[in-house]
């Protein structure tokens, strides 16, 4: 019994881990959604819009991984909270200046 136990430990995923993965997730999904966007020549306001609505599975597992890390590093469950929305927020408004500068260059991202 105590083998398996180990060897559940040795397998799972360190909580540096599970946000890397999950990030990666997240941001190839925006990625795809950035791409299929500016195919459909949405304007700047749907796309800031529509952002927040996109991704949400990815979404919710990379706040969920953000969440377990730092509560693993001691953050209080709030304070880890706000760290995982910040960076949520950080990326929508990263894709939105992008889709702006691609919009306006009338360009798309490379593959």
């Amino acid at each position: 019994m105590l083998i398996t136990a180990l060897l559940l430990a040795v397998a799972a995923p360190s909580p540096a881990e599970a946000v890397s993965s999950t990030r990666a997730a997240f941001t190839k999904c925006l990625r795809s959604d950035l791409k299929k966007s500016l195919d459909a020549k949405k304007s700047p306001a749907d796309y800031e819009t529509a952002i927040k609505t996109v991704c949400q599975s990815e979404r919710d597992a990379f706040r969920s991984a953000v969440i377990a890390l730092d509560r693993a590093s001691g953050d209080s469950q709030a304070d880890a909270a706000e760290d995982a929305d910040m960076q949520i927020n950080d990326y929508h408004d990263n894709f939105i200046g992008q889709f702006k500068d691609y919009s306006e260059s009338n360009t798309m991202p490379a593959d």
